[in-house]
């Protein structure tokens, strides 16, 4: 089968990690498979994607032509182009800016669109303009996916004209499980680990307060902070302010991500929002204790009501510093959580239970046949 996957850029982005396994699988497999970013300009692809994929990056074609509307009909133009001649038998479209341009583009040649959600519409503050155009666009698709259960509902109240939604996790790739057998002992300092990008939705501000109380109760535990964004300066002088230079770090990017995690005491997410947060799955996928905000969709479902991790109200200090707290100093309870974080993410989010579930979408818009049938 031709498989074309649409997605915004090949960054550092949980949707890209997705898009990267996705494409390798699929690939793996004997499928023929483009990935094209669309509105990345650098070319980078920062996570590993097979040599046999072809990676077409839709802004080099597109570059010259400027910014705003004008350029955004070139896009959509030299998108039609490109799968006019690649003649897929699927798109695949990640983000909602991306899945409105593909629909633009695939209008009238009859090449099914499956537009995929990776973020909670109903509360990731998307603007009234672009919940307009999913609202107008997305029942041109044969299929929108969305990553939980508990998103459609407010889905569909969103866009009443939806032909089809379906609710299909991000998978993990199988590498993910075998780095979680090798994870490192711990001794020395403890790390406490989060990963996202700097911005208001993953709250750091609330992690950074609660970790500065457990840090002044005892001195051998750190917290990392992997990423970048708008907000590093303010949590900068946050960090400062609170006198904790030398045991809160903001590092950047990495792209080891799993060696950070598998040296790690523990996982602390504190985000306002997500759809189906990857540095929590990958970090449950490794066996290692987690703590995260019981935001709408995504932690709830990830942890089984908290059997495999904790969960503590969405922006609450005080609760997210006492989980803290415990991770830190019960080593039973973080060996036996890890354990079984890890073998209900490999039933549940390993390749061999996501890829079907993406057959089955293939089957259900006409895009080719069940494997065996």
């Amino acid at each position: 089968m031709k498989i074309f996957l649409l997605v915004s850029s090949m960054g550092s982005g949980g949707a890209e990690r997705v898009a990267a396994t996705l494409v390798n699988a699929w690939v793996a497999r004997g499928d023929e498979v483009t990935l094209v970013p669309t509105f990345s300009g650098g070319g980078a692809v920062f996570y590993p994607v097979d040599e046999r994929v072809r990676v077409v990056h839709l802004a080099r074609l597109a570059t010259g032509e400027g910014r705003g509307p004008a350029g955004y009909r070139v896009r959509v133009k030299l998108l039609r182009g490109l799968i006019r001649e690649g003649r897929p038998d699927v798109l695949i479209s990640f983000l909602p800016n991306v899945s409105i341009m593909t629909l633009l583009a695939a209008r009238g040649l009859r090449i099914p669109v499956i537009a995929c959600e990776h973020n909670n519409p109903s509360v990731d503050g998307r603007s009234r303009f672009w919940a307009f155009l999913c609202r107008v666009f997305y029942p041109r698709a044969g299929v929108v996916t969305v990553l939980t259960e508990s998103i459609v509902e407010s889905f569909r109240r969103m866009v009443p004209g939806a032909r089809s939604i379906a609710v299909v996790p991000n998978p993990l790739p199988n590498e993910v499980f075998e780095r979680g057998l090798l994870r490192a002992h711990e001794g020395g300092r403890m790390k406490v680990m989060s990963v996202g990008r700097l911005t208001a939705q993953k709250q750091f501000d609330i992690l950074i307060d609660a970790f500065a109380i457990v840090a002044r109760e005892r001195d051998d535990v750190d917290l990392w902070i992997w990423g970048e964004g708008s907000d590093r300066t303010l949590l900068e002088a946050q960090i400062e302010r609170l006198g904790m230079r030398e045991r809160i770090f903001l590092p950047g990017t990495t792209d080891t991500l799993w060696n950070e995690l598998a040296n790690a005491r523990a996982f602390a997410m504190s985000s306002r929002f997500e759809g189906m947060p990857m540095a929590l799955m990958e970090s449950l996928a490794l066996g290692l204790p987690c703590v995260a905000s019981d935001c709408p969709s995504g932690p709830r479902e990830l942890t089984r009501d908290g059997q495999d991790g904790l969960l503590v109200p969405v922006g609450d200090r005080e609760a997210l510093s006492d989980a803290l707290r415990r991770l830190v100093s019960d080593d039973r309870l973080c060996h036996e959580m890890g354990r079984q974080a890890a073998n209900s993410m490999r039933e549940r989010f390993g390749l061999q239970a996501i890829l079907p579930q993406w057959d089955l979408l293939f089957a259900r818009v006409g895009a080719g046949a069940l494997p065996g049938a």
